[in-house]
């Protein structure tokens, strides 16, 4: 396991009980390098939404656990967010809340000329997604192939 993924998944273990007593959803943790800056983001989410009070709470709490447990060894900075508008479909239980609707899809390599996609999800497993176009054809695209999958939305 990867640098990483260890800080990932430690951190990820510290925020669930903060998550669950605020009745919250985790959406996802990543440690992340911009700008020669490292980020550790937790995206968490509620049913009607997330407030900035919300992160707020989670924040302070976490950033108590992450100082007395101490296991990241370079100097970051701690984010608590909302997932956003166009939230990423990461977890088994994105998917599963995602059929029906319509996603955007980017892949890594080209697909029929183009890497970029947007239809309805319809169905998905661990090895691919399905997506009707707006032909009404089904469009099978390998999991592997998926560099990102997020709900679509119009301004």
């Amino acid at each position: 396991m990867s640098k990483r993924e260890t800080y990932e998944q430690r951190t990820e273990e510290l925020i669930m009980p903060i998550i669950e007593q605020n009745q919250f959803e985790l959406v996802d943790v990543e440690y992340v390098k911009e700008g020669g800056t490292w980020y550790l983001r937790a995206y968490i989410d509620k049913p009607g939404g997330i407030t900035v009070d919300d992160c707020e709470v989670v924040s302070r709490a976490l950033s108590d656990l992450l100082d007395k447990h101490d296991f990241i060894e370079d100097a970051y900075v701690l984010e608590v967010s909302s997932p956003g508008l166009g939230r990423p479909l990461k977890k088994e239980k994105d998917f599963a809340r995602s059929i029906g609707e319509e996603v955007d899809v980017r892949t890594f390599r080209a697909i029929s000329h183009q890497k970029e996609f947007t239809g309805i999800l319809r169905d998905y497993d661990k090895e691919k997604i399905v997506l009707e176009m707006e032909d009404q054809e089904l469009l099978e695209i390998a999991r592997a192939d998926i560099a990102l999958i997020r709900l679509s939305f119009d301004f």
